[in-house]
Parts: C-alpha cells; sequence; structure tokens
C-alpha cells in the first residue's frame, strides 16, 4: 500500500459508519453463535486448520455473515475474492474462476470465491460455479438471508455445507455496543458518552437481532442528537428516555414476500390451533403493525374456521366471514380489533380437522381412480331419450317416505359406494 493508499484508508476508517468500522477482525471478537464458533464448534475448528470446505452462510441480516467471510479472508492463506450477486456479474465470476486456475496451476495457491448475498444469482446463473466447486478450482462461500433450499441451486447446495446462523440475542448485542463506546480508534470512545444500560438495553431489543442495525442506531442517535442530550462534567449522557423517543419504530422487519412472511402466518395458524389466544394475538399484531394486508390476514382466518374448527363449533366460520366483512368496511388500523376478536375466538373454540380429512381422502379417491360414472338412478332425465336409457329410473325421492330408512340408497359410484370419508 502506497502512501495514497494509505491516507484514503485512513480517511475511510474515520468516515465509515460506525458499524463498518467496528466489524470483528478476528474470530475471537465475533458476538454470538456460539454453536459454530465456540471451542468445539465445527465451523471454528475449520477455519483455524485452513481445511474450508464450501460453505453457505445462512441467518436474518446483521448477524455475522460478511463479518466471517472477511475473517476467514484474513487467516486463510489462500487467495480470497469476494463479490456481491447485487453488484456483481456472472462473466465477472467467470474471469476469476479462470484466474483462480491459473493460480492454482502456477504455484498450487487456492482461491476462496466469497459471494455475498448469492440468492440474488438465480438457479442457471449459479451453475456457472458447479464445475469449479466440484474439481477444487475454488472454495465458494456464499452468504444468503433466504432459505437456500429455495434459492440455491441444488446440485450447488448438495456440494456446499450449510452453517445457520441465528439472530443475534439482546446480551450480545449490548455487548457490541459497549465495546463501540469504549473503542477510541474505531468506535465512538473518544466522545467520552456515557450510557445508561437500560438505555442500551433498548436499543439493542429495537434491532430484532441485527448487529449492524444497533450500532447504526447508537451512531445516528449520538451525532444526531449529542446537542439536545444532557451534559455533565463533558460527557454525553444518553439515557432511557433519550433512547426510547429515537427508536419510535417506523419500520418492523416483516418481508411480506420473504420466508418471514410464511413464518409468521405459520404461527399464528399453529398458535390458535393449539388454543394459545395469547400467542395467536402475538402473531397477529406481529403482521398487522408491520403493514400486513388485513384482508390477507382475515382470509387466512376463513379458512382456519373451516379446516381446524369445522364442525366443531359452525359458528366460527361466521364469525371469520363477519370479520373479514367488517375489516373491508373500515381498514386498518380500525379493524386490528376486529381481527383480534376472530382470532381470540377461533383459539379458543372446540377443534375438529374431520372437514379437512374427509376432504384430503376425496381428493385422493379423484385422484387416484378413474373419473367414476354417475349411478343411473341419480342422473336428471330431462328428455324423452335420457328417459328411455333409464335415467333417474328406481329413484327414491326421500320427501315421499315416512321412514327415511326405507328409502335408502346406493349415492356413490359402484366402486366407492363402501368408502366412509367423513367417520
Amino acid at each position: 500500500m502506497n502512501l495514497f493508499e494509505h491516507t484514503a484508508e485512513a480517511k475511510r476508517q474515520v468516515e465509515a459508519p460506525l458499524a463498518d468500522r467496528m466489524r470483528p477482525r478476528a474470530l475471537d471478537e465475533i458476538a454470538g453463535q456460539e454453536h459454530l464458533l465456540g471451542p468445539d464448534g465445527a465451523l471454528r475448528k475449520a477455519i483455524e486448520a485452513d481445511r474450508l470446505p464450501s460453505i453457505i452462510f445462512w441467518g436474518p441480516p446483521g448477524c455475522g455473515k460478511t463479518t466471517l467471510a472477511r475473517v476467514i479472508a484474513n487467516t486463510t492463506k489462500s487467495h480470497f475474492v469476494s463479490v456481491s450477486a447485487t453488484s456483481g456479474s456472472v462473466k465477472e465470476a467467470r474471469e476469476i474462476i479462470t484466474r483462480a486456475r491459473d493460480r492454482f496451476g502456477l504455484d498450487g495457491t487456492k482461491t476462496i470465491l466469497f459471494i455475498d448475498e448469492i440468492h440474488r444469482f438465480n438457479k442457471s446463473q449459479q451453475d456457472v460455479f458447479l464445475p469449479s466447486v466440484e474439481d477444487g478450482t475454488i472454495t465458494l462461500i456464499g452468504a444468503t438471508t433466504e432459505n437456500p433450499s429455495f434459492e440455491v441451486n441444488s446440485a450447488l447446495l448438495s456440494r456446499a455445507r450449510v452453517f445457520v446462523l441465528n439472530m443475534l440475542e439482546t446480551d450480545d448485542l449490548v455487548k457490541i455496543l459497549n465495546k463501540a463506546l469504549r473503542d477510541e480508534e474505531r468506535g465512538l470512545g473518544k466522545l467520552k458518552i456515557k450510557a445508561e444500560p437500560e438505555a442500551l438495553k433498548a436499543i439493542a431489543n429495537s434491532s430484532d437481532g441485527d448487529a449492524r442495525r444497533a450500532l447504526s442506531s447508537l451512531d445516528l442517535l449520538i451525532h444526531s442528537q449529542a446537542h439536545e442530550l444532557a451534559q455533565e462534567h463533558g460527557e454525553i449522557l444518553c439515557n432511557l428516555e433519550a433512547a426510547r423517543e429515537f427508536l419510535k419504530k417506523t419500520h418492523l422487519h416483516y418481508d411480506q414476500n420473504g420466508e418471514e412472511h410464511y413464518n409468521i402466518i405459520s404461527a399464528l395458524h399453529k398458535s390458535m390451533r393449539g388454543g394459545n389466544a395469547n400467542a395467536a394475538l402475538y402473531w397477529l399484531g406481529r403482521m398487522l403493525e408491520a403493514g400486513e394486508n388485513p384482508l390477507y390476514v382475515a382470509r387466512r382466518l376463513i379458512r382456519f374456521a373451516s379446516e381446524d374448527i369445522g364442525l366443531a363449533d359452525p359458528q366460527a366460520l361466521i364469525q371469520a366471514v363477519a370479520a373479514y366483512q367488517a375489516s373491508h368496511f373500515i381498514g386498518m388500523p380500525e379493524c386490528n380489533v376486529i381481527l383480534a376478536q376472530c382470532v381470540i375466538y377461533l383459539a379458543r373454540a372446540p377443534k375438529s380437522n374431520a372437514l379437512y380429512t374427509a376432504y384430503g381422502r376425496v381428493k385422493r379417491d379423484i385422484e387416484d381412480n378413474p373419473n367414476e360414472p354417475v349411478p343411473v338412478h341419480l342422473r336428471n332425465a330431462p328428455t324423452r331419450l335420457m328417459k328411455n336409457l333409464g335415467y333417474g329410473k328406481d329413484y327414491k325421492y326421500t320427501p315421499d317416505f315416512d321412514d327415511p330408512e326405507s328409502a335408502e340408497q346406493d349415492y356413490l359410484p359402484e366402486r366407492l359406494k363402501q368408502e366412509r370419508y367423513l367417520d
């Protein structure tokens, strides 16, 4: 690095966002992920031994995927190349693979290729990496917030090991924030900030396990409101009240098109099925307060009313349809209590999946058997020809019989007449 590059790097370190400046540089600096990076963690052992297989890091934003890749870059003897799928191209990746093959042939140096947000490459584009991963030309490290089962090429996935990174706990985030407050070189230590533990906890709780978000919130709070924060003896005092005022949420983490959307609606459904009204109310709130379409929720409640309650309480379907109509009339935020009423009713109602099971049996027979003809005696006969063919012959009109049992007749096709779909 020449003098100009050194000066530019020093300036970048000063002006870079706090989250970037405080990014861990070694394994021991990384907070959380003990299941992978603890003393007996498989990933830690592989990194320290410099014997990494191809890897997919899967986890929520801010949990340390890119940080881990950079730590690997600092510790490995392999040549390390980083590409972002949001700005890179397949052409660029092909060139990297070509140079990696030349490098290995020249002096045996291996290449680790890190692809951030690998799910942004479609599956046909991901095919580009398959031959070079298979023959060992490159060791691939992909990072994704999306479920790799759906977003990563299955052939590529089978040749890589998936490591699941967890959302950071509040205690982990508080440690990260405290470190940033103490660090005079990369953090905020020179500002002499005195932060109440409860204020830091509030910032951590609002960050949804995202270290980048927690550090950015702290940085913005201090620099945008430092003049408003009470000062004493040259210290900036950051208290709980100031943190709460700053952290009034304008956006909750909830991707209406991603996995979290389906995870939360699944949690709502299963909480109602399990009769836990408190949990069901919480998951409903998570969706509505994050901006979910209330009519989408109402449609799911209508389905639940028949699928999981059905004949055990036919009133449940009436409640769910009424909730949909009322929500349609008045919209959010007023319809939140309407949906809450319906959710609690459905959670507390007796449960029966008899209808769901019965229809499943019907569907199975329709799929597994040929289209069975309607029994002749059940067919309508609006024309003379149909009557001559026996349509409707011997049909027993039930209201004409005083004893319903004497009107017994077959209503199912011959092949299925012994079937009992509804127990």
